[in-house]
């Protein structure tokens, strides 16, 4: 089986990527600096279980530092999964941190991959927020992205180096839009995760703006298969792939289902509107559909189900 590098490895999508990897039988090197964004013992518990396999090497360390060229040697496929996430915390003071592992890790490990002799493969996570207010729906992978957060425009400059890297030297990329990821092991910045937890915790769960804004929720077992598809389609080198979930649901619709999932009303706080949040996401997969045989497998329903599951194993 393939020798693979998953960056990001301690993270929500990459230690799914990992675990999934380890199990078809390939060498995963986890890749992660385990900053403190949000709390780094949660990202240790999300891998723990992985140590115990001899397929698996972790490396704890920023990307910019690493020596990259003896990395990539043997290395046959790469799953750029890190990235500094989270839209609301891009603005002011925190965006160096943006442009620092969004951007320039990125570079890093492109300038590195143009000399790899043995990479057939380098799959980069994107993201909706590239989009910004697309104002066609569902969103195609050729309308003009227009980012409406910092955050947005870091990662949109990150998929293009991928593009120029792909065009000039011939690096093998994808890029993947992710389309809201949720699922166990989710990010506790993100809005399932801290909806479940205020429910847990019987608080009111805070709400931006009036609850109606719409979005694309992908269940992070088809983000993860898109993924592998990714790597392995000859014709999706070069390109750019929405990945959603297959349906675009309004936010309040999601509290109706919350609420019969964990058999209670739910509490909830309407708070102003956050700056950079897009109104509406909605994925056009068809392409993926198309060239990567994408279908996402997961309902809204099940896949809540199960992260719901989650969260109270992990806050019991």
């Amino acid at each position: 089986m393939a020798k693979t590098i998953v960056t990001g490895a301690a993270g929500f999508i990459g230690s799914h990527l990992a675990e999934t990897l380890l199990q078809q039988g390939n060498e995963v090197i986890g890749i992660d600096q385990v900053n403190d964004y949000y709390d780094p013992v949660l990202k240790h518990k999300n891998i723990a279980h992985l140590h115990g396999s001899p397929q698996f090497t972790f490396i704890k360390e920023d990307i910019q530092d690493l020596d990259w060229p003896t990395l990539l040697q043997d290395v046959e496929v790469v799953y750029h999964q890190a990235a500094q996430a989270g839209v609301r915390a891009s603005w002011g003071q925190g965006f160096r941190n943006y442009t620092e592992r969004n951007i320039s890790a990125t570079q890093v490990l492109l300038e590195a991959a143009k000399d790899a002799k043995n990479l057939k493969r380098l799959v980069f996570a994107s993201t909706s927020s590239v989009y910004g207010d697309a104002e066609t729906l569902p969103t195609h992978e050729k309308i003009p992205p227009q980012p409406v957060s910092p955050y947005g425009i870091t990662k949109l400059a990150a998929e293009r180096l991928c593009g120029l890297y792909h065009k000039n030297f011939g690096v093998p990329i994808v890029a993947l839009r992710y389309f809201t990821v949720y699922g166990p092991r989710q990010r506790p910045d993100m809005a399932f995760h801290k909806f479940f937890k205020s429910i847990l915790q019987d608080e009111a769960i805070p709400i931006y703006g009036d609850g109606q804004q719409t979005r694309d929720f992908t269940f992070v077992s088809d983000a993860i298969a898109a993924n592998l598809a990714a790597a392995t389609v000859p014709q999706a080198v070069g390109e750019v792939f929405n990945i959603g979930g297959g349906s675009r649901v309004v936010l309040a619709e999601v509290l109706d289902t919350m609420a019969e999932i964990v058999g209670k009303p739910i509490k909830k706080n309407y708070i102003e509107k956050a700056m950079g949040d897009a109104r509406h996401t909605a994925a056009d997969v068809s392409k993926a559909q198309q060239i990567l045989g994408y279908q996402p497998q997961v309902s809204l329903r099940e896949g809540l189900t199960q992260e719901w599951e989650w969260v109270k194993a992990l806050y019991a």
